[in-house]
């Protein structure tokens, strides 16, 4: 008779993303995750498969979890231009915040595994472009409203815009001067026209 899981297993899985975001793919033992998921090995390898697998269930938790906030905080203003500066600045907020800049997760997925694991190298990829089809779409009910120029051509605005915040994302992790990211933002904003 199969026994029964005694955890949450998305539970489980939230804790292993934060370990991994946290740390790294590499930096991550199987002992950091096991305390970290209170389980013990033989229920990671039943319920997720190896390391890896564990990793990618993170992964794809993460990017799920992040398209559908960005989606959100996008929609939740009637303002195109306004919902992009805000939401800009709230990455900046979000990062200044932390006592440790842990970035996003899928873009230090993309820095750490991506260059040498083509299944890291697409999920990241699909990532980014789910992401700029959000952006499209805000930019393109900002077209439709007026408030954008009916001319503006909404797809490569967005790309250029995941462009923008995948950079600010990555340098935020140095910690610059707050007035540099903050003239950087503006300027990639006057692309909104």
């Amino acid at each position: 008779m199969a026994r029964t899981r005694e955890f949450d297993e998305d539970q489980v899985l939230d804790a292993a993303m934060q370990l991994f975001w946290e740390k790294g793919y590499e930096a991550t033992s199987l002992s950091d995750l096991t305390s970290r998921m209170g389980i013990q090995r033989p229920s990671i390898y039943s319920t997720f498969g190896d390391k890896k697998e564990l990793f990618e269930a993170a992964l794809r938790r993460y990017t799920m979890s992040r398209a559908s906030d960005i989606r959100t905080r996008l929609q939740s203003h009637s303002s195109v231009k306004e919902a992009f500066s805000i939401f800009f600045a709230d990455v900046v907020i979000e990062e200044y915040a932390e006592d440790l800049s842990k970035g996003c997760f899928c873009i230090n997925t993309m820095v750490e595994l991506a260059p040498h694991d083509e299944k890291f190298e697409i999920l990241t990829r699909e990532h980014q472009m789910y992401l700029a089809v959000i952006f499209q779409e805000t930019i393109e009910r900002g077209i439709q409203s007026g408030e954008l120029e009916a001319n503006t051509d909404a797809k490569p605005l967005a790309q250029a815009l995941i462009v923008a915040l995948i950079g600010l994302t990555v340098m935020l992790k140095s910690r610059p001067q707050r007035s540099f990211v903050d003239n950087a933002i503006a300027a990639t904003l006057t692309l909104l026209k």
